[in-house]
């Protein structure tokens, strides 16, 4: 009787129309829950309430559905982030709090999608789809960090925007992944976690000589002619999501 059941309920799931939606929202819950490492294909077949062989007609094996999270999770926050950072309006410095606030945000509301972006330990070159995605999302950091770059008073060398991209990301992802996220691996502070992140990164621009505040003078400095988006991926690093270290 249990096995009918069952098997009433697998062919309901797999008959409603939109198995692979199904299997990936099955699967967001098994990472919010467990972690990205911690289901095999089967368990996102049975929350789905399909039989274990129904989700190899949308997904080669876990990880193809892990890469398709993590490509959904990479729009997103690529969304998120292009419109904190609002082509940098109405100063570069206040956009750029704004898409740190953005890039908090997001690990806090979506840990799932985080954990799958970040943690689930997938080759770069699994899913092209899913590179693309993250490079774009990475692109909004290195315009911004662009506009960054630009600040540098006359006389002061100005770092490589693309290294200023890779430790300001960083410094995102490190307070973003202790102390900002929505699960239960977030660590207390005794301040927020934005607050953590604003002095930090203050603290960096201020060691390179940059100023800081947001008087006219230096907006219409860091205002001129500021650089596009990128319209393809970086020619060199970072590769897979975001320039994982190997």
């Amino acid at each position: 009787m249990s096995w009918r059941k069952e098997t009433r309920r697998a062919e309901r799931g797999y008959h409603h129309g939109n198995l692979k939606e199904a299997l990936l929202q099955a699967a967001l819950g098994l990472i919010a829950e467990k972690g990205a490492a911690g289901f095999t294909f089967a368990d996102a077949a049975r929350m789905a309430g399909v039989s274990p062989a129904a989700p190899y007609r949308h997904f080669r094996d876990r990880d193809e559905l892990l890469s398709s999270i993590a490509q959904r999770g990479f729009e997103l926050f690529e969304a998120a982030l292009t419109e904190a950072w609002n082509d940098g309006r109405p100063d570069t410095i206040t956009a750029f709090e704004r898409v740190g606030k953005a890039y908090l945000a997001f690990a806090r509301a979506e840990p799932a999608f985080y954990s799958a972006m970040f943690e689930s330990g997938l080759p770069a070159d699994l899913n092209p789809a899913l590179l693309a995605a993250s490079e774009r999302a990475f692109g909004i950091i290195r315009a911004a960090a662009e506009r960054l770059a630009a600040l540098a008073p006359p006389g002061t060398p100005r770092p490589p925007a693309l290294m200023m991209a890779l430790h300001i990301w960083s410094m995102s992802h490190g307070v973003a992944s202790l102390f900002a996220r929505g699960d239960a691996a977030r660590r207390k502070l005794p301040m927020s976690a934005e607050d953590l992140l604003e002095a930090e990164v203050l603290i960096y621009l201020r060691g390179l000589g940059f100023p800081i505040d947001r008087r006219p003078a230096q907006k219409d400095q860091a205002e001129a002619k500021p650089p596009p988006l990128p319209s393809g991926p970086p020619s060199g690093p970072p590769s897979g999501p975001w320039g994982t270290p190997k």
